[in-house]
Order: structure tokens, then sequence, then C-alpha cells
């Protein structure tokens, strides 16, 4: 299917979330309290299907999920992202005991989870990981292949003694260290956290956990941010995780990381996309009756000439988006250049026609509560989180230098 040509039903069910935001949505995100999570919210997000939906459907569904919700309740759309972004390492690599634990109660909106990536000294850099995990020497710990305990010699003969395990309980760490700038945290009811299992080793020496909130040693406090949704730091103080939550392999985390990233990027980007189509929508609707200079705004050919330069780069970054989507669901080479690039422009663009749309308001845009003012707070995030723009272009030109060194 060409990126730029949806089927009719797809055009059709955008128009139908839309007005679902609009109607249903955006009154509930109106009730809730600005840097906590809107349990009633996602409850409706889980009763309209909407939730079920992000972990039954491909990268352009979810595009078209969120630039729909975007348009009309950005909390809305915020909510579905982070119950998505949280939970897919658990719905892509997760064990079916962990699969049947958690995600009936995400998709409900019942369960809240988060992706506990970034440290207060590794944001953009996941390689550079140091919440530690490290083996627990308690009894109980498996001392079979790779385990320092197994490896000591014989002092009776010259040959090493026969590794033998000394439990038959799964193999046990203890998470020290912190996170910070995390979504949903510290309310969460889950985290899926990436922690180094094998010092020294770059991204090649990280693990993916699933961590219940209960965990004893993990606390958290929130953080006052820009953003009105939950973000908080996290402190683990040994926390203890066994094989059982490990999701993946072990060793093997930072393609959980990348993979889950992949994914996200371009629906940051159709998150973006929807932001700006709705301060275009609303400077459209402006420009063509806010009267000034014996006629309206849109007279003005400095005005009209900005408003057309405004929708060309929105519908270019929406056509970049679903192209980044469909290479994904295809499985096309090069997506993570292709998720790169579309996150990247999108949300530059979407920062440009924000502002632009706030010029052509003037100072009405500026007041507390306008449609504007709302989107002026919400576009700037997203140029940051899941990857700054700059280091969208450092994945870019990686790719493109790997591709011109296999030819």
């Amino acid at each position: 299917m060409p990126a730029f040509s949806l089927e009719p039903a797809q055009t059709a069910w955008c128009a139908e979330l839309r007005a679902l935001a609009a109607d249903r949505l955006r009154p509930l995100a109106g009730k809730g309290e600005p840097g906590h999570v809107n349990r009633t919210l996602l409850a409706e997000l889980g009763r309209l299907g909407l939730l079920r939906r992000v972990f039954a459907s491909g990268a352009l569904d979810l595009c078209l999920m969120r630039e729909s919700l975007a348009h009309a309740c950005t909390e809305a759309e915020t909510a579905l992202a982070l119950q998505g972004l949280g939970a897919h390492p658990v719905h892509a690599h997760g064990t079916p005991a962990q699969r049947a634990r958690w995600l009936p109660a995400v998709t409900e909106g019942t369960a809240v989870p988060a992706f506990a990536l970034t440290e207060p000294d590794a944001g953009s850099d996941a390689g550079a990981l140091r919440l530690r995990a490290e083996e627990d020497g308690e009894p109980g710990r498996e001392t079979g292949a790779g385990s320092s305990a197994g490896r000591a010699s014989s002092r009776t003969g010259d040959s090493p003694a026969p590794l033998a395990a000394v439990s038959d309980g799964p193999r046990r760490w203890r998470l020290t260290g912190e996170k910070c700038w995390i979504s949903n945290a510290p309310e969460a009811d889950f985290y899926t956290v990436f922690a180094r299992t094998t010092p020294g080793a770059g991204a090649r020496g990280v693990t993916a956990f699933l961590v219940p909130a209960d965990r004893p040693g993990l606390t958290g406090e929130a953080l006052e941010m820009l953003s009105p949704h939950p973000i908080g730091a996290l402190r683990f103080d040994a926390v203890p995780v066994t094989a059982d939550d490990v999701l993946g392999e072990v060793d093997r985390g930072f393609r959980v990381a990348m993979g889950t990233l992949n994914l996200f990027r371009p629906s940051v980007g159709a998150f973006a996309v929807g932001m700006a189509q709705a301060a275009l929508d609303a400077t459209v609707a402006h420009t063509a009756r806010r009267r000034a200079f014996g006629g309206t705004l849109r007279d003005l050919q400095a005005v009209s000439h900005q408003v057309a330069e405004m929708a060309l780069r929105t519908e270019a970054a929406r056509l970049m988006v679903y192209a980044a989507a469909t290479a994904y669901d295809d499985g096309a080479p090069g997506v993570p250049a292709r998720a790169a690039m579309a996150k990247l422009l999108a949300t530059e663009t979407a920062q440009y026609v924000v502002d632009a749309a706030v010029q052509l308001h003037g100072a009405r845009a500026l007041r507390r509560g306008h449609l504007l003012e709302h989107l002026y707070r919400e576009v700037r995030a997203p140029r940051v989180y899941e990857g700054a723009s700059e280091v969208q272009r450092g994945i870019i030109a990686k790719e493109l230098y790997a591709h011109l060194e296999a030819e």
C-alpha cells in the first residue's frame, strides 16, 4: 500500500477517532490532575478498545491512532502512547507468564506501565547505562556454566572441578542505581527496566527486566516538568529480580530497547503531526475571520504565504511518518534510519508550525487555556524524548555510512 494513500476505511476510522477524542476523551482529560496518571481516562481508552489495538495493530495503525487523538486531545494520545511504550517489551519479548500477568490489565487501562531507560548521565547513549544488575550472592543463586562461582579449580587435581548448580532456583540479581525522566513514574504499576549485567560491555551488556512497582528497594519521586503527564525519577536500592523477570535474553536488552524505539519513533512523529494539524486548522480559521488593515489577515500575502508554508511542512512530515511506519510493517530495510527521519522531521516541523500559529494569533494564543498555549507547552518535549533531534541525525548518518561501507 503506498504510504501516501490511505484506504477509505482508514480515513473513516481516523475521523471516528477524532470525534471520540473530542466528545468522550477530552472531557475526562480536563478532569485529570496535571503531573499525575489519569486512570479514569485510561479506563475509557480501554473500554473503547484503543489500548488493545495498540498491541494488535502495526506501526501505521499506531501512527493513525496517535495523530488522530493528538488532533483533538493530546492527553489521551499521550496516555495511550505510554501504555504502548511501557508494555511493548512485554508484548514482544515477555514470557507467557509475564504476558498473562500484565497485558490484559494494560489493555483494560487498569495497569500502568513505564519504559525506564534514561538515567541522569545516560540519556540518549543507552550503551552508557550505569544501573547495575549484580548477581545475588545469597543462597539460591545458580552456579552453572558462565557463573563465576562455578569456575574454582580443584585443590587435589590438575583439572577444574566440575560445574554444579548449588540450587535449582532461578538466577538472581540486585538492581542498584537511578533512572530519571521516566514517563508515568513514580505512579506506574510496573517498569520495563534496562540494567547493566556485564560491566564494560557497552550496549552488549544490558538486560531488560520487568520490575513490579512494589518490589522492595524501589522508590521514586515526581519531577515538575513542562509536560502535563507524570514524569519522575526512580531509585533502585538492591531491588531483587530473577531470571523470571528477564525480558528477552540476558545481555541482549539493547535489542529490546531499540526494537521498541524503532516502532514508536515514527508514532512520536505522528503525535507531532496531529499537533501541527490542530495548530494549522486553528490558524486557517483565525486568519480567515480576523479583520486587520481594511480586510482579513488572509488577504495579506505575508500571512497567506506563511499559512501555506505551515501546510506544506505538515503534509511533508505526515508522508514521512506514514512511509516509515509502512516500512516497519513491511519489514523493509533501513527501518532505523527511516524511523529517525520521521521523528526528526515531524517533531521539528510541529515546533515550527505551532510557533508560527502563535505568532499569527498574537497575544490571545498565549492566554492560559487557549488551544495554542496548550500546544506550545506540549510540542517542545517530543524533540527531546526517545532520542533528541541531534541523536536522530546521528542515527541517520550512521546508517548512511554503514550502507556505503557495505557496498
